[in-house]
């Protein structure tokens, strides 16, 4: 308890965002460590689709369950698509973005947003009743003094 009383919200806020930055953030060293590292891996740790044109031989779809347990792509999204490197004529799977999952996405942000603003509307016309009613005890109490 400090001279102005337990610690209030403001306390917290700072003490969150301090966590947040000392958690969140690596020293810089640490961070050129790193990218000295990814730069100093072989060149053949990368995929072809990124240093080289392609063409989509297979367009995105979702990965089966042996694909999500032995294909790497899978992992972020869900969806691979086949590509063949015009150069190199490689075959190489990468991960997708599929538009039915974006729009899946989309329309729950939206479901959400509804329901959280008719949540805060409800809560608006209560905190308005309550502070009419205030407001009309008020008048009724200036009223009986005269």
């Amino acid at each position: 308890m400090g001279p102005r009383g337990p610690a209030g919200p403001r306390c917290c806020a700072l003490y969150a965002v301090l966590g947040a930055l000392v958690c969140g953030l690596r020293p810089a060293a640490a961070m050129a460590a790193s990218d000295e590292r990814r730069l100093a891996s072989p060149a053949a740790a990368t995929p072809c689709w990124r240093v080289e044109d392609f063409v989509v031989a297979q367009e995105c779809a979702r990965c089966s369950s042996f694909q999500v347990k032995t294909v790497a792509e899978c992992g972020p999204t869900g969806f691979i698509e086949k590509i063949n490197c015009a150069t190199s004529k490689r075959d190489e799977f990468k991960s997708c973005r599929s538009a039915v999952m974006e729009a899946h996405i989309f329309w729950r942000f939206v479901g959400t947003m509804m329901c959280v603003a008719a949540v805060f509307a409800v809560l608006v016309v209560c905190r308005q009743r309550v502070l009419d009613r205030k407001a009309l005890e008020k008048v009724r109490k200036q009223i009986e003094s005269i």
